[in-house]
């Protein structure tokens, strides 16, 4: 079988080489992927408190969608969708985030994004962080990327064990925030370049503008020829560090100073590309993994009006604010309709005239419609997984059901919510009583689908 799609994917790349004859303009691509940030910590999402006129740039000269889902309320599910275009069970990558301990990675065999570019010619790079395992087996260059310069998991996490790290909660985030040499003398966080180990610990204080600046310099140097960069910023993911000389020593402005230094990181890099007149044949998409940590109160964000956030199946832990601005994409508009990060695989190859190679399945759909504002989606549902990948939710339309298993004194038992989103995106009002016949109706569509991802669901890579 792996042999068969090893020839498919043979295939595939030979007729995507012959469709660039003839295209010598074939779009770049920019992901730029942030952590833990919620929906509405931009400016452009309605913040009154954080200022982000370089992302709103995007989103005044691009398109605003406003109904983004991430597939998983956590990191690591979250990515493997992302570069997979699955639901994070399809890939065996839905069971919580990564450790240091984790022995287990995204298994090359999958076809990623950057797989993809890779096959049309592009330049591929990878600058942030991965989590999606740190063995050499796994990391970004045995999944696409020519190369890879940032953190193999989150920000929090110590090399070799996850031992010895420093008092948690919002008390413990102030106490290192009033501390900015706690970066290295608290933190063992690694830095890859490639495959290696280059810095250990990593100064976070500079990790997000050493990023932008390793984008800056491979859009410089590809400048001629196309090339998709993923920028998966390991920021505002706790603890929260800036650069020395913009830190505000205040704890309660933390979350505030880090998404604002990230915005003018952004800024760079749309000067880069307009500076190089790249702009016009430049997509630069930028999203978040999840909702925002909110038990760090202000070193966490904001869902805005949305509910709960980061770990839970409501709107506010999965739905993320998206801008994307590009070729033939209309300025200045706003997108209600459905989509998500499992959408950017198959959307990407839409818009580089090219086709995804046959033989594994994706959950993923065709939204260049979307992107240009001359159709519909053809998303009419999304299914809701936990972060442990336990499914607990369907939306379908306006309807989103969710099946919650209780615990503690009631396990077993389950509390069954269904909302109204276009009436009642706040999740407040539990219409399940009321409306049992599309309760029935959503369930069944709910495990009909969780059924057949179960039973084709493929093996992740273990060491």
């Amino acid at each position: 079988m792996m042999r068969y799609f090893s020839f498919l994917v043979q295939i595939c790349i030979f007729f995507n080489f012959l469709s660039l004859f003839g295209k010598p303009d074939k779009p770049n691509v920019i992901l730029i992927f942030a952590d833990d940030q919620g929906y509405g910590d931009l400016s452009c999402f309605g913040s009154k408190t954080i200022k982000t006129p370089h992302i709103d740039r995007i989103a005044l000269e691009g398109r605003k969608f406003t109904s983004f889902m991430v597939a998983s309320p956590v990191c690591t599910p979250s990515r493997a969708a992302l570069m997979t275009g699955c639901y994070p069970k399809r890939v065996g990558m839905h069971q919580h985030v990564l450790f240091p301990s984790s022995t287990k990675g995204l298994n090359p065999s999958e076809y990623t994004i950057a797989d993809h570019f890779k096959s049309l010619g592009y330049s591929t790079a990878c600058f942030g962080k991965w989590h999606l395992g740190h063995h050499k087996e796994v990391l970004p260059t045995s999944n696409g990327f020519d190369t890879y310069f940032g953190i193999p998991y989150s920000n929090d996490m110590n090399h070799p064990d996850n031992k010895g790290k420093p008092k948690g909660g919002t008390d413990g985030m102030d106490i290192l925030w009033a501390d900015p040499e706690s970066t290295l003398t608290k933190w063992k966080t690694p830095l890859f370049e490639d495959e290696k180990i280059v810095e250990l610990p990593v100064d976070q204080r500079t990790i997000t503008r050493r990023c932008t600046q390793k984008t800056v310099d491979f859009i410089q140097a590809k400048k001629d020829s196309p090339f998709f960069i993923y920028v998966p910023y390991s920021m505002p993911h706790i603890p929260l560090y800036v650069p020395d000389e913009i830190r505000d020593p205040n704890p309660k402005n933390a979350y505030i100073n880090t998404i604002e230094h990230i915005d003018s990181e952004v800024g760079r890099i749309l000067t880069t590309l307009d500076d190089l007149k790249l702009s016009g044949k430049t997509y630069v998409i930028y999203t978040t993994d999840n909702g925002p940590w909110l038990s760090f109160r202000h070193h966490g964000g904001s869902a805005g009006s949305l509910r709960e956030g980061k770990g839970t199946t409501f709107e506010g832990g999965q739905r993320v604010p998206c801008v994307m601005r590009g070729p033939d994409i209309p300025a200045g508009t706003v997108c209600p309709d459905l989509i998500g990060t499992i959408d950017l695989l198959p959307t990407f190859a839409a818009i580089t005239g090219s086709q995804l190679p046959r033989g594994k399945k994706i959950d993923g759909v065709n939204a260049i419609n979307l992107l240009t504002g001359k159709g519909k989606s053809k998303r009419n549902e999304f299914i809701h997984y936990t972060s442990r990948g336990e499914v607990e939710g369907i939306r379908q339309g306006n309807w989103k059901l969710l099946i919650k298993k209780k615990r503690g004194k009631s396990v077993g038992k389950k509390d069954i919510l269904l909302f109204d989103l276009e009436k009642d995106l706040e999740e407040k009002n539990n219409l399940a009583t009321q409306r049992p016949a599309i309760v029935t109706k959503l369930q069944s569509r709910m495990e009909q689908i969780d059924g057949e991802i179960t039973q084709n669901a493929r093996a992740p890579w273990n060491k």
